[in-house]
């Protein structure tokens, strides 16, 4: 059964300058601060066979030098409502004490003709004030501190010309950042505990795993990006050197019907299992931390015809395997 969930993204609001700081301090109009009020974002995204299992998780980039948008510029106000807004608050800056350096900068800029005119409010259908909006997950990443422009006109059905705009782009690495995997819980044969010398087959059940799609849009813009992840290969580390994967690269690649490795069944245990293991010394009181690392090949697909691939994303289980080493064994 497929679970479809609905949610938005927080963006901090980095741009809006002139709002009073989570301390009731009163802050510049022409700076930010660290502590200004979130505001939430119109982004919106649809998870469709997202696992809910204890081990899942979100996938990892396997590019180092791809990382998702930080922070970006997207459509937020009418202009009567921005006009409201920022009247408001020049006026709670009066009522608490006067107002702040940078006040009367706004004013002329927003307010006064230069370059807007009473915010832009004759022209209220006929565009949007955009803001900036940090990636709450990467608050801590100075990238999202690097959409510094203050609120601009962008007329309807005008592009804005500006580095960071939201486009179809934008909204796919954001549904990458929200990709959610099962986890990879493989099948092991002997089941509990393995032998020196005597392989360990490996697989995975094609029904321990199905596609994942994520779909990030904004409404009333129509934009929208979905990003697809699909099972490519299994990569086996065995947790010690005294050990050999089968096959020698240790990537096990996905069979034609969506399953990886082969099941062990009576009679095998003298041939070499198409994904798997051999351990060469026992593991003590210790088990051997056996990593399994999925890799999920992405790709998306956007409004206006867009599209293309994202880096791959791994996601990793760890298995406790204990090795005994007996002189003879029947199998």
């Amino acid at each position: 059964m497929t679970l479809t969930v609905t949610m938005s993204i927080l963006g901090t609001h980095t741009a809006l300058a002139g709002d009073l700081g989570g301390t009731g301090a009163q802050t510049s109009e022409s700076s930010a601060s660290s502590s200004q009020q979130l505001l939430e974002s119109r982004v919106s995204f649809t998870v469709k066979g997202a696992s809910h299992s204890d081990g899942g998780g979100t996938v990892t980039s396997t590019s180092v030098d791809w990382q998702p948008p930080a922070c970006w510029y997207e459509p937020y106000w009418e202009a009567k409502n921005f006009k409201t807004y920022k009247e408001a608050l020049w006026d709670m800056y009066l009522a608490v004490g006067g107002e702040p350096s940078g006040i009367a900068d706004a004013k002329e800029y927003y307010k006064e003709g230069h370059p807007y005119k009473d915010f832009n409010v004759a022209k209220n259908d006929d565009g949007r004030w955009w803001v900036a909006v940090e990636n709450p997950e990467m608050e801590d990443d100075p990238a999202s501190h690097t959409c510094k422009r203050p609120p601009f006109w962008v007329n309807k059905g005008e592009a804005p010309k500006v580095p960071q705009a939201i486009d179809t782009e934008t909204l796919a690495g954001l549904a990458y950042q929200r990709t959610s995997v099962p986890g990879t819980e493989i099948s092991t044969a002997p089941a509990g505990k393995s032998t020196v010398n005597l392989p360990t087959w490996i697989w995975l059940d094609k029904a321990t795993f199905k596609t994942v799609s994520v779909t990030a849009s904004l409404p009333g813009t129509g934009l929208w990006a979905t990003t697809t992840a699909k099972p490519v290969s299994l990569h086996i580390d065995p947790g010690t050197s005294d050990a050999e994967t089968l096959p020698a690269s240790g990537e096990c690649t996905i069979n034609g019907d969506g399953s990886i490795g082969e099941p062990y069944a009576k009679g095998k245990g003298n041939g070499a299992p198409p994904c798997g293991v051999t351990y060469l010394r026992a593991s003590g009181d210790r088990p051997y931390p056996l990593k399994a690392t999925l890799t999920w090949q992405i790709t998306w697909k956007g409004a206006g015809g867009t599209g293309g691939d994202l880096p791959n994303g791994t996601f990793a289980t760890t298995t406790d395997v204990p090795v005994r080493e007996i002189q003879s064994v029947n199998r």
